[in-house]
């Protein structure tokens, strides 16, 4: 159902004209989202990658929750809130972050005009401000950030201590082959492996992909999954091209003691010897 069905389904008040909608979305542009207003409007119609990002939630939405009436949703990299809404609408409480002012500005629009305010917050922040955010989401979603990022590993410490009990990830991979499955140690006479095909590895883009000089890494899938392990979480699905479906390892992973003391020290808390409960 689309998002402005289920909105005036949901007794919202009356949306703007179609005429006003229309300027008001000529006003905020560029738009990355292309999201359904009322009307018949649409905030990207001719978006570059097709109607974006909706075919790739279709991909995911059949694998989530149906019902998320009082589950708590982060949204990183939110953009314009496409994917905060459809959860939203879902029944879920939803926290929205991204560091861009612009789509933030965006989302908070669409957000009143699909009278969801009681349910999507939008909130300027890095993904590492996670580090000293307290508490913990249901659900994550990380979709279309990791590959942006500096300090990956970083970044999923603070994801994966954040979350509850899923975590959809989708990132741009590279294909390398099926996944090669590592040894518990591999010697160093034997490092040459590490080149294989389907061996974890990550490409770093020194310049620009795709003109985006924000773009510093493309990963391969087994690269993901086993980053993934690496900060306790357990990748258990991937039910489209680049996506990823994890849930938190009982035990926390591996080498605990080591990200802790490590991950502490990066986010200036030295004394803590924990993630959030």
């Amino acid at each position: 159902m689309r998002q402005t069905e289920t909105a005036r389904d949901a007794g919202t008040p009356r949306a703007p004209a179609p005429d006003a909608l229309r300027r008001r979305v000529e006003e905020l542009r560029p738009w990355f989202h292309n999201i359904y207003l009322p009307g018949g409007v649409q905030t990207a119609p001719d978006h570059w990658l097709g109607d974006f990002p909706r075919f790739k939630w279709e991909q995911i939405a059949p694998h989530l929750p149906g019902d998320l009436h009082g589950r708590t949703v982060l949204d990183i990299g939110c953009n314009a809130g496409f994917y905060s809404f459809e959860l939203a609408q879902r029944g879920a409480k939803v926290t929205a972050i991204d560091s861009d002012p612009h789509y933030l500005r965006q989302g908070r629009w669409v957000r009143d005009v699909l009278g969801l305010q009681d349910r999507v917050t939008f909130r300027q922040m890095q993904v590492y401000d996670l580090a000293r955010e307290p508490g913990r989401y249901d659900v994550v979603l990380f979709m279309g950030v990791l590959y942006h990022l500096r300090f990956p590993l970083l970044a999923l410490e603070a994801v994966g201590r954040a979350t509850r009990e899923l975590l959809v990830l989708q990132s741009l991979t590279m294909d390398d082959g099926p996944a090669r499955v590592p040894p518990p140690d591999l010697p160093m006479h034997r490092r040459e492996e590490l080149t294989a095909p389907g061996w974890p590895k990550a490409a770093f883009v020194e310049h620009r992909l795709q003109d985006d000089p924000t773009n510093w890494w493309v990963f391969n899938a087994p690269c993901i999954e086993a980053m993934l392990r690496s900060v306790g979480m357990t990748p258990y699905a991937r039910p489209a091209d680049e996506f990823f479906f994890c849930r938190p390892a009982p035990d926390g992973g591996p080498w605990r003691d080591i990200r802790d003391a490590e991950y502490h020290a990066a986010i200036g808390r030295p004394e803590a010897v924990s993630g959030p409960s």
